[in-house]
């Protein structure tokens, strides 16, 4: 079994290593390590600032909890916590403030259970505030948010069957339930407090990464068929909507590691996917891969992998550096006590042009 696990590993960093043409020499650097180690949590950055939101502690019991970190003084604060526990939520971030959209809470009856919810709400770094909001017209979780033109777009997910009686997506043995990932996008208006149906994405799919660049919303990779990753298959698949024309393009260039539960980030018209989940030979495992998409050349370039395979942590770009937090190490390990959250922070210093 020992040996087998080992494979697996070194499989998965040969993956991670594969060259795409425009490689970069560059090197992380570790920083001030997160304060309470999780997995599934969130990040965005704004005001300079990173944000990180909610998680699940290995016992799976959905966290609170909000830290802000600062550059200038590398260092993490504790912030008011949201009003619940969320795991698995969709940020943005729009005139300063931070929007959280739906997620998964923990049933008190089965804290294995991912059970969906259309809770919206803002945060307001500035007064360390919460004001809930008019909630999603659809209760998903694993979705990802954008902003642009002053409207938030919450795209894809998972969820419950519609017209099921189910509340909740389990794995839990003896209890398994039938869920779906979701195409759906639903736009916000903050101004109005109100939301509106759009055309759905081409590619029904959770787990994904986002990006904005040139008014136009990337949705990167992610996973079909189910929230697991036991379950579910990865794909490479890219895609681009037009908010203004509310069209969905042709697909983009595959993204070189096909990956879900990944960190990202955008800067200077490129968007870095770091990190992310894989199931292979029968494990779950985490990858250490980071890859950036330019949307103007539909090109894909590989950067220097992290110096610890992580899946479900917090990402977001600070000036020119890609900072990456948390997460887990490994997932459904073999061996015992690899399934370990840790508390790494480390950053890449990105280019300010293109090679």
């Amino acid at each position: 079994m020992i040996a087998r696990a080992a494979f697996v590993a070194v499989a998965l960093l040969c993956m991670t290593l594969m060259p795409v043409s425009g490689a970069v020499a560059q090197k992380w650097s570790r920083l001030a390590p997160f304060p309470e180690p999780s997995e599934e949590l969130y990040g965005i950055a704004a005001g300079g600032k990173l944000y990180v939101f909610g998680g699940q502690s290995q016992g799976w019991r959905s966290h609170s909890l909000v830290f802000e970190y600062d550059p200038a003084t590398d260092q993490w604060t504790k912030k008011k916590p949201m009003v619940q526990p969320l795991h698995h939520v969709a940020l943005s971030e729009s005139n300063g403030k931070i929007y959280v959209m739906g997620g998964f809470v923990s049933p008190p009856d089965d804290q294995r259970a991912w059970a969906p919810v259309d809770n919206a709400w803002e945060y307001d770094p500035a007064n360390d505030t919460w004001k809930a909001l008019a909630p999603m017209p659809s209760k998903r979780g694993a979705a990802v948010a954008a902003v642009v033109g002053g409207k938030i777009y919450v795209i894809g997910g998972a969820s419950t069957h519609t017209g099921s009686s189910e509340t909740a997506i389990r794995r839990t043995p003896g209890r398994p339930s039938l869920h779906r990932g979701v195409a759906t996008v639903e736009e916000y208006d903050p101004a109005t407090n109100t939301w509106r149906e759009r055309n759905p994405m081409p590619t029904a799919r959770n787990h994904a990464a986002v990006g904005v660049v040139g008014g136009k919303v990337y949705v990167i990779g992610g996973r079909i068929g189910s929230a697991f990753m036991s379950t579910g298959s990865n794909v490479d698949i890219v895609e681009e909507y037009d908010p203004a024309a509310d069209q969905w393009g042709a697909i983009k260039a595959p993204m070189p590691t096909p990956r879900s539960g990944v960190a990202w980030g955008v800067h200077r018209g490129r968007i870095y996917v770091a990190g992310g989940e894989v199931r292979a030979y029968g494990y779950n495992a985490a990858h250490k891969a980071v890859e950036a998409y330019d949307p103007a050349a539909d090109r894909w370039f590989t950067l220097p992998p992290m110096t610890v395979q992580r899946h479900g942590l917090a990402g977001g770009v600070i000036g020119n550096r890609l900072h990456l937090a948390s997460g887990v190490v490994q997932s459904q390990s073999p061996l015992p006590g690899t399934q370990l959250a840790t508390d790494v922070h480390e950053v890449l210093e990105l280019e300010s042009k293109s090679p």
